[in-house]
């Protein structure tokens, strides 16, 4: 994990056989509820914004999306009861039907396992109006009662803010770590900055930062518009410490990450050759075949060791 769980002292030296009478290790989590039976989760992370209206659940889908075309089981929790918008995202519809052992989730056509209160209502439409504790409750009964089977990712789609849920989530299950979502607004430093200290209170680990709407490029000219002011991320991210959208960048610039699969790219062509990317015909929307690029597990075992040598450690948010 990209930082350890604190109350060990001698967490980085013992084994799991010398710390089998270990006080600290012994401790649990008092809040922590107990999954399904019948759910495998390997790893949960949250997605998290300190203000509403930034992509928050458009960040959520785009890395279940992603994580799914590289292989994994992937699973989203919509936290966000009174706003749910992930199964619009996906095209999935309720009635969510279940057995004795719970519900099950809806999968979607990628095969990303979903579970919102929309996939509960009679009507798509109608408002939830709840109190918080109602809201907070509902949110453990998707962890607790819905049969998620296998999922390698959980991500969590929480409602903005550091209210109920953010608290619930954090407190409940078990987070390895959340993605934090914003704009580039002046209050992004004040944002940024609330939703990365409740964290730390909490002791979940901060895995990134996402800056969404940064700018749109011109039709014409290809200029960009920064129609919400310059970003200020970069410095945000550099006072804490934590990742940010320059990651992707550094991807590209190491043959990580193409654009319109380039094959006179010198690296894209070596690492499709030592099997770490694969090309597909994939349909779009338009109903044209083009050809995408896909990586492999060899190619995101290089893309870890890659960024862990250059100082970004993600590991807990690609660690099997």
């Amino acid at each position: 994990m990209a930082e350890e769980k604190k109350g060990c002292a001698s967490a980085s030296t013992c084994s799991k056989e010398s710390c089998a009478g270990c006080a600290s290790a012994n401790k649990k989590n008092p809040f922590e509820v107990e999954t399904n039976p019948n759910a495998r989760i390997k790893h949960v992370i949250g997605i998290v914004s300190g203000k509403g209206g930034v992509g928050k659940s458009f960040v959520t889908s785009s890395l279940a999306s992603m994580m799914a075309k590289a292989g994994y089981k992937v699973g989203i929790l919509d936290a966000d009861i009174t706003g749910p918008s992930i199964p619009k995202m996906f095209g999935v519809h309720g009635p969510a039907i279940g057995d004795d052992n719970g519900t099950f989730p809806i999968e979607a056509e990628d095969g990303t396992k979903i579970m919102s209160i929309n996939l509960l209502l009679e009507d798509e439409e109608q408002p939830v109006i709840w109190r918080g504790p109602v809201i907070a409750g509902a949110v453990k009964q998707f962890w607790t009662d819905v049969q998620w089977g296998d999922v390698d990712y959980l991500f969590v789609d929480m409602p903005p803010g550091t209210g109920d849920v953010p608290l619930t989530v954090f407190q409940s299950l078990p987070v390895d770590g959340i993605v934090i979502v914003t704009s580039p607004q002046e209050l992004v430093q004040m944002i940024v900055k609330k939703a990365y200290n409740m964290a730390g209170m909490m002791d979940v680990p901060v895995l990134g930062v996402v800056e969404n709407y940064s700018y749109v490029k011109c039709p014409n000219c290809d200029e960009e518009i920064h129609i919400y002011g310059d970003s200020h991320i970069e410095d945000v991210a550099k006072e804490l410490g934590i990742g940010h959208h320059k990651l992707m960048e550094f991807l590209r610039d190491h043959g990580v990450f193409f654009y319109n699969n380039d094959m006179t790219n010198i690296p894209y062509e070596r690492f499709r050759n030592e099997g770490k990317f694969v090309v597909k015909e994939t349909r779009c929307r338009d109903g044209a075949f083009r050809s995408v690029t896909y990586a492999t597990r060899k190619g995101l075992d290089y893309v870890r060791k890659l960024l862990k040598k250059n100082g970004y450690d993600i590991s807990a948010a690609v660690t099997e």
